[in-house]
């Protein structure tokens, strides 16, 4: 077991955890599951910054479901919008979850910050956290300056499954001509089948566990469908023109591997790529502020690549 590869404080993060003897997801209902995430998702996030205004919202899904959305204005005057997509393996999650670290990122980047509840599954499975995502950025664009949004300068965003629908979302407006400063990309899954060397290093004990990955999959989506790059965009047939990204991976984490070679493929099409690899940490981090100093480094960077994208 390679954990002598974790820092010492994220190691007895990962001690603390095992100590409380949670019952891993897997194990669970996914209502119970999710219940189970909100109770200790902000243990170890930094408290909730004070924001000149939190919002409430909804906004139109793909098929025109209305859904839940928060709204972050920074301090001062904002510029620029992202679009948030929260990680929780397509199953768990939502804007509780990351009303800490959303809150940081509009601190951070002086940009508002528009958190999406998309749909979650079993009950919806692929494509629609996809196509919630697409809808929400589309109405952005659309619909958005009439309140007050910035819908000239558009990033999107996101952590683990939600970095995967933010990278899919950046092809799918490469596609349709819709003008994005960025991709922020968190901890992303990229590849269809969790088969890389860190998915076999990390498979137990980093948080992140094999059987936990195989669960979430189930819940979303077909494994004859998994190749799709929709769930899987590793696998897009081009990245030529998609918007600058910046990924911020964790050395510890199942999900390394397959960031490094998104990476290496956005940099080979030519797209600027601003990349961050903290050494000791797992999956999930950068919502560890409260404990881990390379989380509210994460957070500052996602913030200046922000902030960066959306000048002038």
């Amino acid at each position: 077991m390679s954990t002598h590869l974790l820092t010492p404080r994220m190691a007895g993060v990962l001690e603390r955890i095992r100590r409380a003897k949670r019952p891993a997801f897997h194990t669970l209902s996914a209502e119970q599951a999710r219940a189970a995430y909100v109770a200790g998702a902000e243990v170890l996030d930094l408290p909730r910054a004070r924001l000149d205004r939190v919002e409430d919202l909804r906004v139109p899904g793909a098929d025109g479901t209305e859904l839940a959305a928060r709204r972050y204005w920074p301090v001062g005057t904002p510029r620029g919008t992202l679009l948030y997509l929260h990680g929780g393996g397509f199953t768990i999650g939502g804007l509780e979850t990351h009303d800490s670290l959303c809150r940081q990122l509009a601190l951070l980047s002086g940009a508002q910050v528009l958190a999406l509840d998309y749909r979650l599954a079993p009950e919806h499975r692929f494509p629609t956290a996809v196509d919630d995502t697409w809808a929400a950025l589309r109405w952005l664009r659309e619909q958005g300056a009439s309140l007050g949004f910035d819908s000239e300068r558009l990033a999107v965003g996101g952590d683990s499954a939600g970095g995967t629908l933010a990278a899919v979302a950046a092809i799918l407006s490469r596609d349709h001509g819709l003008p994005l400063r960025a991709q922020l990309l968190i901890t992303p899954g990229t590849t269809a089948h969790a088969d890389t060397a860190t998915h076999k290093l990390f498979a137990n004990g980093f948080l992140l566990d094999a059987v936990t990955i195989e669960w979430f999959f189930e819940q979303y989506i077909d494994r004859s469908q998994r190749s799709d790059w929709r769930f899987a965009p590793l696998n897009a047939d081009s990245l030529d023109g998609v918007a600058p990204a910046c990924l911020l991976l964790a050395e510890c984490d199942p999900l390394c591997d397959e960031g490094l070679a998104y990476a290496d493929r956005l940099r080979l099409a030519g797209v600027e790529v601003s990349l961050e690899l903290y050494r000791g940490m797992t999956h999930d981090f950068i919502k560890m502020g409260r404990v881990l100093d390379e989380a509210r480094h994460a957070q500052a960077a996602a913030g200046d690549a922000l902030r960066r994208a959306f000048e002038p």
